[in-house]
């Protein structure tokens, strides 16, 4: 689905930078900070630690994962901060990204473009050199198909891109495991698919609640283009899938007991919220009373529950 291009320049935010008197050090500071994205890379390390303490069976080097840490911040804060400066015309026009660095003019563009790229070469590098190519390699590609094929090429044609584009968000699992072993298995190609089916009926049910600002942009977000009932239809056939996907690890033995039982209990709460939401969309409910942001804020405790069962599970066998 194609969509128009949207002004470049909005009147009077994002083509009036603040002179460098009027932006204090501390407040840079925090700017640069603020490009890399920090809320999100929570959930992205999140994925990565305990998927080492999986690989390990134990406790993995506590040096190898400050350096996986560090590596895997540095590679997603690069890749959101190209995010912004790709995306910056449209953050100027929506509510919730009205007040980022380079729409504030906090940073200039030009300095946001080099702060990434900078951020991409150290990380790779830093995982190349301290950690292990393999892992250098996956960071590196979760980078450029986050940059490259979400932000450039999906975002504004195609409501199913953060279905395609929540794959980078899926490779800090692999990194995390290649970290450890400079390898592969099928233990982290799993929980891949369970955060590549996580993505959506975790991102679209805040799309709900935001769809007039993506209507506004003419980015193409599921519930834009398509009404409730569908959307949540199509959370509840995701929900599903990830959850069965999740139960995979038990049987193929990677897994025991403990993260079988947190496994059940947080998906099925999971798929008790994605059912009422379905319901509430059939009946019509709009506005607050379609609770949609419930399942948004559950999918993050969900994903949080999941993998410290990952992590914990090794000392229970």
């Amino acid at each position: 689905m194609c969509v128009t291009a949207v002004e470049s320049r909005p009147a009077g935010v994002l083509g009036t930078s603040q002179s460098p008197a009027h932006r204090p050090f501390g407040a840079r500071v925090m700017a640069f900070v603020a490009l890399t994205k920090p809320r999100i890379i929570e959930l992205l390390l999140i994925t990565t630690v305990p998927v080492m303490f999986l690989a390990q069976r134990g406790v993995p080097d506590l040096k190898l994962v400050l350096l996986t840490c560090v590596g895997g911040y540095l590679s997603a804060g690069g890749a959101n901060a190209l995010n912004m400066y790709i995306d910056r015309d449209i953050d100027a026009l929506m509510d919730r990204t009205s007040q980022r660095p380079l729409v504030t003019g906090m940073v200039s563009p030009r300095e946001c473009l080099a702060f990434g790229i900078s951020l991409a070469v150290v990380s790779t590098l830093l995982f190349g050199l301290a950690v292990n190519w393999l892992s250098a390699w996956l960071s590196l590609g979760a980078l450029l198909f986050y940059v490259v094929v979400y932000t450039m090429i999906l975002k504004r044609r195609t409501s199913q891109n953060i279905v395609w584009g929540g794959i980078a968000g899926c490779m800090p699992v692999l990194i995390g495991w290649s970290a450890v072993t400079n390898s592969m298995s099928w233990a982290p190609v799993i929980l891949f698919l369970v955060i590549f089916f996580w993505t959506p009926p975790h991102y679209w049910p805040l799309s709900m609640k935001v769809k007039d600002d993506y209507a506004r942009v003419g980015v193409p977000m599921l519930p834009v283009i398509a009404g409730n009932k569908a959307v949540a239809k199509q959370i509840v056939l995701y929900s599903w899938v990830m959850v069965g996907v999740s139960l995979l690890l038990t049987p193929l033995g990677y897994t025991g007991w403990f993260y079988t039982a947190v496994a059940l209990a947080a998906g099925g709460w999971w798929l008790w919220e994605a059912h009422a939401l379905l319901n509430r969309a059939k009946a019509e409910v709009t506005g607050g009373k379609l609770k949609e942001m419930r399942l948004f804020h559950w999918s993050i405790t969900y994903v949080s529950l999941l993998f410290v069962a990952v992590a914990v599970d090794p000392f229970l066998r």
